[in-house]
Order: C-alpha cells, then sequence, then structure tokens
C-alpha cells in the first residue's frame, strides 16, 4: 500500500491527555508543516462496542468535517485479546478514516496488567493474533507504535518481522523497552537495526530535541520519517524550522509561545461546555517543556502554573 506521507516526515505524536481535537486543530492551523497528527488512543472496549459516535467523537467532529485536516490525522487504538477490535477497526474504516495506529508501547501498569499496550511484545502469539485480525477488517493504511521489547530487546527483530509479515503497513519505533519508560537516553541504533531488518517504512521516536538532531537522526539512521512528542510540546513550531531551513533563538521562541497560547485558548473556548478553569487547566498541561531555553524559564513555568486565569496568563506571556 502506498505510503501517505513522504520520506523524511515530520510526525507530531500522539499524547493522552493532550491531543485531543482541539489541539490538534490548533496544531494544523499555526504549523502546517507537520505531515501527521494522531489523536490519542482509544481504549477498545471489553464490555459492549462503542456506538459510532463516539469513535467519531474521539477523532474529532471539526477535523473530520475538515479535508485538510482529515488528511494529516491518524486514528490510534490501543486493544488486548477479547476486546471488540473487530467492530472497532470496522467502524473507524466505515467512516472513512484512512490510517489506523495500533498502539504498543503504552507503558502504564494498567494498560499491561490488561494485556494491552507494550504488554503484547512480551507475548508473539497475542501479538500475531491481535495484529492479523485489525489487518483482516482495516482496508486502508495501517501502522504499529512499538518500543524495542517488553523487558528486553531479546524479541525487537522478530517483532518487526511479524509486523512485516502480517501486513503493517508502516512501523513506528520508540528506541527504548518498556521498562525503562522514558528513562535515559533512547538509542538510535535500535532504527538504525529496524530499517534493515525490514521492507516497511520505519519512523524513528526518542529523543529527538531540535532541528540539527533532526538531520543527525536521518543521516545515522536512514529511517523514512521521525515521530516527536516532548519535542513537539517544547517546541511545536519545529517542523516549521525544519521544513524552513530555519534556527530557533530566544526572540523567536518569546513569539511563537505567545502565539500558540492566545490560538489554543480560541479552540478550546469552542467547548461551550467546558468551565473556565477547566480551560486554564488545559493550557497549563502543555506547559512541562516550553519555557525551559528561557531566562528564569522555571520561574516562569511556576508563575503560568499557579496562574488562576488567562488574563493572569497573558500577563506573564506578555512579559516575556
Amino acid at each position: 500500500m502506498s505510503v501517505p506521507i513522504s520520506p523524511n516526515s515530520l510526525m507530531f505524536a500522539p499524547m493522552e491527555g493532550i491531543t485531543d481535537e482541539y489541539y490538534r486543530q490548533t496544531i494544523l492551523d499555526l504549523y502546517p508543516e507537520w505531515d501527521t497528527v494522531s489523536c490519542d488512543f482509544l481504549r477498545v472496549p471489553s464490555t459492549n462496542p462503542y456506538p459510532k459516535q463516539h469513535v467519531l467523537k474521539h477523532y474529532g467532529k471539526t477535523i473530520y468535517q475538515n479535508t485538510n485536516a482529515r488528511e494529516k490525522t491518524i486514528y490510534q487504538i490501543l486493544t488486548s485479546p477479547g476486546a471488540y477490535t473487530k467492530d472497532t477497526v470496522e467502524m473507524i474504516a466505515s467512516l472513512g478514516i484512512k490510517w489506523l495506529d495500533l498502539n504498543l508501547g503504552c507503558p502504564s501498569k494498567t494498560v499491561c496488567k490488561n494485556q494491552g499496550g507494550s504488554f503484547l511484545l512480551s507475548d508473539l502469539a497475542l501479538l500475531r493474533q491481535i495484529v492479523r485480525e485489525i489487518r483482516k477488517h482495516y482496508p486502508y493504511f495501517f501502522s504499529c507504535k512499538i518500543r524495542v521489547g517488553y523487558r528486553d530487546d531479546e524479541n525487537f527483530i522478530p517483532i518487526l518481522k511479524l509486523l512485516e509479515e502480517e501486513g503493517v503497513d508502516l512501523i513506528k519505533v520508540h528506541a527504548r523497552t518498556r521498562d525503562e519508560l522514558y528513562k535515559g537516553v533512547a538509542k538510535w541504533e535500535y532504527v538504525k537495526k529496524a530499517v534493515d531488518a525490514v521492507k516497511v517504512p520505519i519512523i524513528g521516536n526518542g529523543d529527538i530535541w531540535t532541528v540539527e538532531d533532526i538531520h543527525k537522526y536521518f543521516d545515522y539512521t536512514g529511517c523514512y520519517g521521525v515521530m516527536l512528542a516532548r519535542s513537539a510540546l517544547k517546541t511545536p513550531w519545529l517542523a516549521k524550522l525544519y521544513k524552513m531551513n530555519q534556527r530557533d533563538s530566544i526572540d523567536l521562541r518569546k513569539e511563537e509561545i505567545k502565539k500558540y497560547y492566545s490560538r489554543f485558548y480560541e479552540e478550546i473556548l469552542k467547548q461551550e461546555k467546558l468551565v473556565e478553569a477547566s480551560r486554564i487547566k488545559r493550557l497549563k498541561s502543555i506547559s512541562r517543556y516550553i519555557f525551559d531555553d528561557l531566562e528564569d524559564g522555571d520561574k516562569i513555568k511556576r508563575s503560568f502554573l499557579l496562574s488562576k486565569s488567562f488574563d493572569e496568563q497573558l500577563e506573564i506571556l506578555n512579559k516575556l
């Protein structure tokens, strides 16, 4: 199946509690240089199938109705043995959503206890069963996001080969094991090994923070594209810097930060049932890394996280 993105593409990673439709719309409006965005995972239920409206709501009705946004948006699911996988992927397909991603990287204890996420990397028979079921019932582009293993990397190459054999169209590799969580530094050599091991396109993920990192990553691994999470939260305009061959600077960062927060606030105002305190909480949720490079960044972040209104947040931003 032809790949919907070009080589050297930059993908904005799915992040639970962050990448809802309002946040994704903000990113696509401000920084269209990102080649894809993705919803955070929909947990496939084990009791009753979700109604179609729920599946669509998770994707985002605004995104769904916007042709450009829809073309760039990936639907991610997380499932486990015994869940309503077939019903869910058939429903997603019936909506005409052309890219489905299976989360095999989530390290959550609760998720793994229920045999989902990165747990499936420890049981190749279950992994094959689930991937085969999805491939059988989803006719469009299908990718998997993996780690290099569960406890260790012993099955890394066999996992890659299994996914290729079962018809997965693209594999995203977070270069850590499940037990490593987000500790240490992701080992780029795993992505290079993946590129050499299989013919399907490989997307690299993990500790790619700057434009310089992106260039080095492509040169070293030979991967098809990169997916960025923490660095995308720190520098949401990173794809623009890369595509426009620009350098980041403190002045540019200050200007983009103001634009970013103001645009996101405009977007979440569309959630009429959301009280103001919840809107402010959403703005705080994207603030973990973004002030780090500024002088007194820790102090600015602390003030921002203690703010009680958007006017107070604007005052902090305007002083940058």
